[in-house]
């Protein structure tokens, strides 16, 4: 399968602090990664250096076939979906439902004077529909739920139609039913063949979505274990992930991890 992500030891530091410590990873076309560890442990730098929105102190990060320090990212990141807190705190807070998505077209979060096809809004309004958001295109984004902003972050980096999505935590904030919501929605999307490779960003077992392929976890900026879900979600590596021995359950293609007695 082709490569659409490879980091060849990768590392990011600032002044006297590591962020992350020669990463080897890569990600192929049609997988579906989820990438776990707790506060502090990488996570998001990570995605910044995988949705070409940093660059590493040391290392080569390939991105669709490209290498960062080497390409014009303003060509390179519209190839990239991505949904995350940062990007929402970018979205001015009375821009219309409608638009924050149709504005990834052009790569900004606010519409200005830029000319959109029929078809553009027509593409958005579908995806907010798949996303069960449809109903809000013409309310000021600051005016929905979190989940419902959430939802409308990914309608949003599906929009360029992405050969990457990135999402990270998603489910951050939500409560039971919105998390359960996004999951069903999440496991639908990585069911789809026609998809983008996606990499999912969480602290908790439990929003991962079934049909989710491989597991990347972090700690303190380093890789504990990568591979396949089944082999890396495993009592021993979860627990020196996270630093606290766990319990690890699996049923139907959800997991659930426990402190253990």
């Amino acid at each position: 399968m082709n490569e659409v992500l490879g980091l060849a030891g990768v590392s990011v530091v600032r002044g006297t602090k590591t962020l992350l410590n020669n990463i080897d990873w890569r990600v192929a076309e049609g997988e579906r990664w989820v990438v776990l560890g707790p506060n502090g442990a990488g996570k998001s730098t990570l995605m910044q250096i995988a949705g070409a929105r940093m660059h590493p102190t040391r290392g080569v990060a390939g991105i669709l076939d490209e290498v960062l320090g080497a390409v014009d990212v303003f060509e390179l990141r519209p190839r990239i979906g991505v949904a995350s807190a940062a990007l929402a705190h970018q979205i001015p807070e009375h821009e219309k439902v409608l638009n924050v998505v149709v504005t990834a077209s052009y790569g900004v979060t606010g519409r200005w004077r830029e000319d959109y096809e029929r078809d553009d809004e027509r593409r958005a309004f579908n995806l907010l529909d798949q996303w069960g958001v449809s109903t809000f295109f013409n309310r000021p984004f600051a005016s929905l739920s979190d989940g419902e902003r959430k939802r409308v972050q990914i309608a949003r980096a599906l929009m360029s139609d992405p050969e990457l999505l990135l999402l990270d935590e998603p489910g951050a904030g939500l409560d039971l039913a919105g998390r359960e919501s996004l999951v069903k929605r999440l496991s639908e999307l990585a069911a789809d063949p026609l998809a983008p490779s996606t990499v999912l960003v969480t602290h908790h077992l439990e929003e991962i979505p079934p049909g989710f392929t491989h597991a990347l976890l972090l700690r303190e900026g380093a890789v504990v274990a990568q591979g396949p879900l089944a082999e890396v979600l495993t009592e021993e590596h979860l627990s020196a992930t996270f630093g606290l021995p766990l319990s690890v359950t699996s049923n139907a293609g959800r997991y659930t991890a426990t402190a253990r007695n």
